[in-house]
């Protein structure tokens, strides 16, 4: 249990600006690509198997779009505003599939903040090593609460 633990939270929703930008890459490779399918029990051929695949307008094993979508996740929860932030809601579409191997450059720009809803929203796109939009989305994000100190009304969830 971390009662009492100093944790690192993210940032304070009066500390983000309009127009704050957020770019980081990442490569999708067959170890991420296995735990995900295998942690999902999801065995779509159109991402595992190479001869269906061929067969397709696709033509190769693509990532899964939600594994993409976990990626998102994750860069706001990480940094953007950082731990503590919940994903309210989400409009994301993928234009092009993003293949095995493949490099995605994610860039995230706040684009809003609601100080009375405690919210914050941003833009999120995607592309690929040819520079061609594979994602493009608006997520509303809650930045993390300041917690209060540990008292007695506190413990009642334990």
């Amino acid at each position: 249990m971390l009662l009492g633990k100093k944790r690192k939270l993210g940032r304070k929703i009066e500390e983000i600006m309009v127009g704050e930008k957020l770019s980081l890459t990442e490569k999708i490779e067959d170890k991420d690509l296995l735990l995900y399918l295998g942690l999902t029990d999801d065995a779509n051929p159109l991402y595992i198997q190479h001869d269906y695949a061929s067969q397709t307008p696709f033509e190769k094993p693509i990532v899964p779009s939600i594994m993409l979508t976990g990626m998102i996740t994750s860069a706001i929860s990480k940094y953007l505003p950082g731990p503590g932030s919940h994903i309210i809601s989400q409009n994301i579409e993928f234009p092009k599939p993003v293949y095995h191997y493949g490099t995605v450059e994610f860039l995230f720009e706040v684009i809003e903040v609601i100080p009375t809803e405690h919210t914050v929203v941003m833009s999120v796109v995607g592309t690929n090593e040819k520079n061609e939009p594979v994602i493009n989305g608006k997520i509303k994000v809650c930045p993390p609460h300041r917690l209060e100190e540990i008292h007695g009304k506190a413990l009642e969830n334990f």
